[in-house]
């Protein structure tokens, strides 16, 4: 029976936590220095937005310190950190470019660090969570089923992705992807053995048994055709590889890799028959040039952008990355590559890969196959949703409406991703007193 993350007693420099502290000091004088430019560059004229939003940010994060220090915490020293300068990247590209949107940020940011508390607080143990693995799928499909009938479309994108109340929007797919990997996880997790070996064979491939894979792949593809219903195409792909990722990590075969590669491309081929928006976003895709002043103009602007940033980018508040429509939300990356140059772009890669690093080290070192998954899954969910709006700003890929963790405008990718990160410190505050696997 495990019990609630509340490690063994640690020495007092361990309980401290110095790699953390210094690590976050470190990231503060970054993001300081940062606005400190900014507001210099703009001749003081974001002095006000800029300032408390930052006190937000130190404050939150002295809250979570604090609370590790106390339960003698000795978990992952390294999370925090990196989502620390992350977050303090968004406040300054989000003074940067829409200044009346930073007091709402910064009160986002502030129940993102209250929601991380109460995540690592809450006294049911991790595998509590393997026991409603069908209860957080079905939760997590009929939030998407709320949102559409009930949603709301304010950007004007055709999408109904958006709950709102009270001139608040919430996107509810969000909260979707973290309940679809706590479901992923934990059936896996009970089937791993069955869908490894296969009882049948197809031509030279052994095939799991389908009344195993049946419900896996029902709620997988229920998902999928509610997203679709909602024009949600950057959820779709997202989900699209977590769930291949997480069926590899489970059951260690290529074939479904493959096969999951196959369906996507037939699925992408019909959605370009279907769907006009998927047919305009390839066609931008694949050549934004054709029309720079109307549907590829947000693209041409991005690639601009970066290119007229150079090395070593024009400064904070010497570029025009306001030029680029909805920069904020869409096209971050490029906003701050072009003021902070290709290495500035680079840096911001290296952070999301030290994040997505750690959290693989904390899921190899889960002391239990289900938590190896959850972690994995998790750390797969954010790094992949990184990957794909970063590929999108620089034309790797086409661009899809997601947010980029902790940098984009927004409170429901940001409230979210904290849940997300206090799950993993969940993960890694156990390795140090359990050892083999549970059942």
């Amino acid at each position: 029976m495990e019990s609630v993350p509340s490690l063994e007693r640690a020495s007092p420099a361990r309980s401290l936590r110095p790699t953390e502290l210094g690590l976050v000091s470190l990231g503060w004088a970054i993001v300081f220095t940062g606005m400190v430019s900014l507001i210099w560059a703009t001749k003081r004229e974001l002095l006000g937005p800029a300032l408390w939003p930052l006190l937000v940010l130190v404050g939150g994060y002295l809250s979570a310190y604090l609370f590790l220090v106390w339960r003698r915490w000795e978990g992952d020293e390294y999370l925090l950190p990196l989502v620390n300068i992350l977050c303090g990247l968004g406040l300054i590209q989000v003074t940067r470019l829409s200044p009346s949107l930073v007091e709402k940020q910064a009160v986002w940011l502030a129940l993102a660090f209250l929601l991380l508390l109460l995540t690592l607080a809450a006294p049911w143990p991790n595998l509590a969570l393997k026991r409603y693995k069908y209860t957080a799928a079905l939760l997590g499909l009929g939030l998407v089923g709320i949102s559409l009938v009930f949603g709301t479309d304010p950007n004007g994108s055709g999408a109904r992705l958006w709950i709102s109340y009270g001139g608040i929007n919430f996107q509810l797919s969000e909260v979707m992807k973290v309940l679809l990997v706590v479901f992923l996880a934990a059936y896996l997790d009970d089937k791993r053995e069955l869908l490894s070996m296969g009882s049948y064979r197809l031509w030279r491939f052994n095939l799991p048994p389908l009344p195993y894979l049946g419900p896996l792949l029902a709620m997988w593809g229920l998902s999928v055709v509610v997203l679709v219903a909602q024009r949600d195409l950057g959820a779709v792909m997202l989900l699209f590889g977590v769930f291949l990722a997480m069926l590899y990590m489970a059951s260690s075969r290529l074939l479904y890799v493959w096969a999951g590669v196959g369906l996507f491309l037939a699925a992408a081929y019909a959605g370009y028959q279907v769907f006009s928006v998927v047919q305009r976003r390839i066609d931008i895709w694949l050549n934004p040039w054709a029309d720079p002043q109307n549907t590829s103009f947000q693209l041409v602007q991005s690639l601009v952008a970066i290119a007229s940033g150079g090395v070593l980018g024009t400064g904070l508040g010497h570029g025009y990355p306001n030029l680029i429509p909805a920069a904020w939300t869409d096209f971050p990356f490029a906003a701050l590559t072009e003021e902070l140059g290709i290495m500035g772009g680079l840096a911001i890669l290296c952070l999301y890969a030290l994040f997505t690093f750690r959290g693989y080290v904390i899921s190899l070192r889960a002391p239990t196959s289900f938590e190896q998954l959850l972690g994995a899954g998790l750390t797969t969910t954010l790094g992949l949703q990184a990957l794909i709006i970063i590929g999108g700003n620089i034309r790797l890929i086409p661009l899809t409406g997601i947010t980029l963790p902790f940098i984009s405008y927004g409170g429901s990718s940001l409230l979210t991703n904290f849940v997300l990160v206090g799950l993993l410190l969940r993960i890694a505050g156990r390795r140090e007193r359990t050892s083999g696997f549970e059942s």
